[in-house]
């Protein structure tokens, strides 16, 4: 019988998954889509055919979902015995720097954590408990994306707060770590020497952040105390003078609640654009408005990697990742048009053809694309702390 880990991130609405060999070849990857409406589960092997497409029960939820999941595993023709789950959970606060193994301790504590990534971690936390209710005797392994920054100075990370306040953990934690890890482990191959240099990549997603790497360890984040921060998003704020949510407060009478639900929410891409949060539907639209959140969208990054640039004392090279990093040429376009001040020059023809070196030959800054794989570090993490145990 066949070894593997499955490989589990869930979200409100949906569950991706995968199957990782002890190798680290990907067996297969799928979802569970639409919970709550007309759930689907679906999956894929390795080389993108169809395995399975089936219909879940409408009220199936998260466990129901969990269950189906691990059912359908264990029954594929390759019988597989599962080593472990690992799952991508957001916040590990201070108490979690590395991957850790999931007891009703560790629960209890990651749960302490939910209103600091209200997107995210009671989905994630959803999912654990999902397979401990269905497979009590399976080792669960938590991956956490705030891991990766926890190399960070202590100057990075605070808030010009008084010390009670960064003392009960209000502090920068960023996030999107295990996108970073991943990249982090690619660099060498694509950059030689300059990998352990000064180097920024730049997640770009529907979620959106950029992190500084010296030594390929986290010198500065654009995210912090929360996934808010930072670069304008799909529908997310991004950085906000905080006198703009106290005089939503004071003047407009919004609640916390509201305030959450239009920064979370309605905001971003979706709503500079009043259209979409969809990178590919804005750059298709002929709408001024689509334009302008484009605009934006690259206006924030070049300030952002401006800033991580200075953290840096200097740009060895810039990495592009995520949906809209590996895909949107435009964007990253404009981006190197933008920064050409930091000894970037852009390979118009390499960037079209979304080539992974999109450097000119006589670029300072060596400008890359890498596409990312989360899943991929959850496996190497999970395998490893389930053969430690």
């Amino acid at each position: 019988m066949n070894e593997a880990v499955v490989v589990l991130n869930a979200g409100s609405s949906s569950i991706k998954f995968a199957l990782y060999e002890p190798s680290l070849d990907c067996v297969f990857r799928g979802q569970v889509e639409s919970l709550g409406v007309a759930p689907k589960l679906s999956a894929w092997d390795a080389a993108g055919d169809a395995l399975v497409v089936r219909l879940l029960p409408p009220a199936a939820d998260h466990g129901t979902a969990i269950g189906a999941v691990l059912d359908w595993i264990e029954g594929h023709d390759r019988k597989f015995r599962l080593l472990g789950a690992g799952h991508r959970v957001v916040h590990g606060g201070d108490r979690y720097a590395s991957p850790v193994r999931v007891d009703e301790q560790v629960l209890s504590a990651l749960g302490t954590l939910q209103s600091l990534a209200p997107l995210h971690q009671p989905h994630n936390l959803a999912a654990i408990r999902a397979v401990a209710a269905h497979r009590p005797a399976l080792a669960q392994v938590a991956c956490f994306d705030t891991e990766f920054h926890q190399t960070q100075s202590e100057i990075a990370r605070l808030f010009a707060l008084p010390a009670k306040l960064t003392e009960a953990g209000i502090k920068r934690y960023g996030f999107h770590g295990l996108s970073y890890e991943y990249v982090a482990t690619r660099l060498p191959e694509l950059l030689g020497d300059r990998a352990e240099g000064r180097v920024v990549v730049a997640h770009l997603g529907n979620g959106a952040s950029m992190c500084a790497m010296k030594g390929r360890r986290s010198v500065a984040s654009t995210m912090g105390f929360t996934a808010l921060d930072g670069l304008m998003m799909g529908t997310r704020t991004g950085a906000i003078d905080p006198g703009v949510l106290l005089y939503l407060m004071e003047e407009k009478g919004m609640s916390g609640a509201q305030i959450a639900h239009l920064l979370y929410h309605e905001s971003g891409l979706l709503g500079v654009s009043g259209l979409s949060q969809d990178m590919r539907t804005l750059l298709a639209s002929a709408d001024p408005r689509a334009r302008l959140a484009v605009d934006l969208f690259v206006h924030r990054i070049v300030r952002e990697l401006g800033s991580l640039a200075a953290a840096l004392g200097g740009l060895d090279a810039l990495v592009f990742t995520a949906g809209i990093g590996e895909h949107a040429s435009s964007v990253r376009a404009a981006v190197c048009e933008a920064s050409s001040w930091l000894g970037i020059e852009l390979d118009a023809r390499a960037n079209a053809m979304h080539a992974a070196l999109i450097g000119t030959a006589s670029s300072r800054a060596a400008v890359a694309v890498i596409p990312t794989n989360e899943e991929e570090m959850i496996a190497r993490h999970t395998l490893r702390v389930v053969a430690a145990r």
